[in-house]
């Protein structure tokens, strides 16, 4: 068993979770070290991403430096400009449920990330550099400790990207600068889809809750057949100084997991 060194501000328990666990995933055959379910369930495809927000630096997981197996990790003063090229892994439902580096639970169908330097938490852009499908991320979460590796996906993430199977492969990550910054936000016609739904009920009463806090217009769009999917979605909405209007109209009324959907 490697010792893990603890550094102030990092809790042992979660340093413990963070660099031994994850380090020994990262380091052991994919094959053995982890898995996904058996089969991805329905929806994963549809999981809303993480909208960059202004959020605090977490109160654990972000030490000036940290030693993971004998090698000294320095976290970042900043994210910002942050860009990198490289091989990533995944971690599933082995370490499902457990506590990460930030101290929130890990849920592998949440898009999420673990980093070695980053701070926590961190938004980032995730791009396969084999079929150019990308995702974004919220990095809550230390690792992976394989030294050619620069970022640990969710299973969701994984899954978004096309890297289950492979367990590995090549990607760029991109920091995103938070909403307040003025980054992060897309350009032209969007939607914001606040939730989506297998009953239509559900949505048609998250449209009337959405109107009642006098957010409009609200739509819900729904797919046709036997599992249709009822989305909640505000707008369309174009030009950033509005589209950031309403996303901090809907972060005070509660409505911070949101997704943008391209009109």
């Amino acid at each position: 068993m490697a010792v893990v060194k603890r550094s102030p501000g990092l809790p042992r328990s979660t340093l413990f979770l963070a660099g031994l666990t994850l380090l020994v995933a990262a380091c052991a055959p994919f094959e053995t070290r982890d898995s996904g379910p058996t089969a991805p369930p329905p929806g994963l495809d549809n999981i809303p991403e993480p909208v960059p927000r202004n959020e605090p630096r977490s109160r654990y997981g972000n030490p000036s430096s940290y030693e993971v197996f004998g090698r000294t990790y320095y976290v970042m003063d900043s994210a910002e400009g942050y860009s990198e090229e490289g091989v990533a892994s995944w971690y599933g439902k082995k370490f499902h449920g457990q506590r990460t580096s930030s101290g929130e639970e890990y849920d592998m169908y949440a898009l999420t990330a673990a980093h070695t330097r980053l701070p926590l938490p961190t938004y980032v852009r995730v791009t396969n550099l084999e079929n150019n499908r990308s995702v974004i991320v919220r990095v809550n979460d230390r690792g992976p400790f394989a030294h050619d590796r620069i970022i640990d996906l969710s299973y969701a993430a994984a899954h978004r990207l096309g890297l289950v199977d492979a367990g590995t492969g090549r990607v760029r990550v991109e920091a995103l600068s938070r909403h307040r910054d003025g980054m992060g936000i897309p350009s032209g016609r969007v939607r914001i889809q606040v939730g989506a739904f297998g009953e239509a009920g559900n949505a048609r009463a998250l449209k009337e809750r959405l109107e009642r806090e006098g957010i409009r217009p609200v739509h819900i769009r729904s797919e046709s057949g036997r599992r249709g999917v009822h989305r909640v979605q505000v707008g369309p909405l174009e030009g950033e100084q509005r589209i950031q209007a309403m996303l901090d109209r809907l972060a005070r009324a509660g409505f911070e997991d949101t997704r943008f959907v391209h009109d």
